[in-house]
């Protein structure tokens, strides 16, 4: 094997990827089935789940899909559990699962505020701490948060008005840096992904209003693509990134840098 392909495969591990029948989540849920994980995709709407792993299957990976809304502990247990009983380890946790809610501030629904708030923090919070408790217990992990770009400043209101999303995703990257700072000595890195504005399902909506104020804004000139998260997704996952925990890494175009 070949020095790059031991620094990125994947090999024996087992990943969890909330979230992981379409968008984001699916696409990195097939890029650690071809790096050789075992991958258990989750999502409140397992049907997704069941295409993907259609998906996973055919290209020769094992693959297990589950139901499970990332909010509800005993979901959150089932899924911890029958990994543990498939598999007998967790390897990799991405806690991928969101929601969002567009609102004026003076608008904004207390309702969906938690809704949101639910989904993506506390959701993020039960997700870690079941997987963390097995992976402090076997001395290694790779947990890597999905936060956004919105998460790291203000937004301008002709892209997107979601406040309750934007925090959410703020309280992601602190959360991030705070169980890097907990787990680090159990040699489990805690990681954050913070994607820019790439079109999916959840994101139509806000492209469809200020896409072009967001081209406009980015350095590459272009909106992002879903299979552009696969990279750094897997570096985050792998052996490559063995140093690193605490990070947020901005998949972007460079929008972050102006």
């Amino acid at each position: 094997m070949s020095l790059i392909q031991d620094l990125f495969q994947l090999d024996g591990k087992v990943a969890i990827v909330t979230g992981g029948g379409r968008g984001l989540g699916r696409q990195i849920a097939l890029a650690y089935a071809d790096a050789g994980a075992k991958v258990v995709i989750c999502s409140r709407k397992v049907e997704n789940c069941e295409v993907t792993a259609k998906e996973i299957e055919k290209i020769g990976g094992e693959v297990l899909a589950l139901p499970c809304d990332v909010k509800e502990p005993d979901q959150v247990q089932n899924v911890v559990g029958q990994t543990i009983e498939k598999f007998g380890k967790i390897d990799i946790l991405v806690n991928n699962s969101g929601a969002s809610w567009g609102a004026p501030v003076l608008e904004m629904p207390l309702d969906a505020w938690y809704k949101v708030m639910n989904v993506n923090v506390t959701g993020t919070f039960l997700m870690s701490q079941a997987v963390g408790k097995y992976m402090v217990e076997q001395e290694s992990g790779k947990i890597i948060n999905l936060s956004s770009i919105a998460g790291l400043r203000g937004v301008d209101p002709r892209v997107m008005d979601a406040v309750g999303y934007n925090a959410s995703k703020g309280a992601i990257i602190t959360m991030t840096k705070d169980l890097a700072a907990k787990w680090g000595p159990y040699n489990v890195h805690v990681n954050c992904i913070a994607p820019g504005f790439i079109p999916t399902k959840m994101s139509k909506g806000v492209l469809e209003k200020g896409g072009g104020v967001v081209s406009e804004l980015t350095p590459l000139r272009r909106l992002g693509k879903e299979e552009e998260i696969q990279g750094i997704a897997l570096f985050l996952a792998s052996q490559a990134s063995s140093y690193i925990t605490g990070e947020t890494i901005s998949i972007d175009g460079g929008m972050s840098a102006t």
